[in-house]
């Protein structure tokens, strides 16, 4: 624990200086490279030896991000959101047949590699829409972050103290269902402070919550995705690169599934409220 906390207090405030203060092209970038190094560890969870493969795989990603740049601002990239969004409703079936495409066989390969553009893709291009928003996008953005980041804290906590059901015990042995209720708990608080502070009042402060709390649902359900992928690999962590805290891809699961959902509710809802 000694050990996660001296590398999140080192992570957080980089992260945060770079979505408040850094213009969105150059977030893109940074953010873009982060999700290639969460890309080349998920390819390594599918079972995929090949690493001339692999490196092509990331290879071929690295344009299609910038081919998504690139139409950021068209039609077609909300298809492409909403894309991530249907994905991670379909996970959740996943989630429920924990064997399914568990075999290391060349069509599951494939299947977990659709998986990887359909999880990262879209959330790359979700938090580009967000950053890039004229009506303190900056803010938004950050604001995401922080949520999943009080979610995922509160969950961990709350589970060690007062977790004694499994959530899902073949997929994540630690996760407890008052770890999960301690993350919508701890989400309601930091949004109600949090919406205030970005001017939300009334009824689009109720709608902040009720979309916040959808997507820290969505945050644990990329959590234990990932954590299937690492089971049916049969390995702990999807690298390690941070010290105890695993590789990328550990760190960014929640992310993955968060950010097309709040950006797709915010949308509908038509959010534009700022400080």
């Amino acid at each position: 624990m000694q050990q996660r906390t001296l590398t999140a207090l080192v992570l957080a405030p980089i992260a945060i200086a770079i979505i408040l203060f850094l213009p969105t092209v150059a977030v893109a970038v940074i953010i873009g490279v982060l999700c290639l190094q969460a890309l080349w560890e998920w390819t390594r969870l599918t079972g995929l030896g090949s690493i001339a493969v692999r490196a092509g795989i990331v290879v071929v990603n690295a344009i299609v991000l910038a081919v998504l740049w690139m139409i950021r601002d068209q039609l077609a990239a909300w298809w492409v959101i909403g894309s991530g969004v249907v994905w991670w409703a379909l996970a959740t079936w996943w989630l429920g047949n924990f064997s399914y495409a568990a075999a290391p066989t060349r069509e599951n390969v494939a299947i977990k590699l659709a998986a990887a553009e359909l999880a990262i893709l879209p959330a790359w291009l979700a938090l580009m829409k967000l950053h890039a928003e004229p009506q303190y996008g900056h803010r938004w953005a950050l604001f995401v972050l922080i949520l999943i980041w009080t979610a995922d804290t509160a969950a961990y906590f709350t589970g060690k103290r007062y977790g004694t059901t499994k959530l899902a015990p073949r997929i994540s042995p630690n996760k407890t269902i008052a770890g999960a209720w301690g993350a919508l708990a701890g989400a309601g608080a930091l949004v109600v402070a949090g919406g205030w502070l970005l001017d939300a009042r009334g009824i689009p402060l109720v709608e902040l919550v009720g979309l916040a709390l959808l997507t820290v649902v969505a945050s644990i359900i990329g959590d234990l995705f990932e954590s299937l992928l690492k089971r049916q690999a049969n390995v702990k962590d999807s690298g390690a690169l941070f010290p105890g805290h695993g590789g990328l891809l550990d760190r960014v699961d929640s992310q993955f599934a968060a950010m097309p959902i709040f950006v797709v509710g915010k949308a509908l809802l038509d959010l534009a409220v700022g400080p």
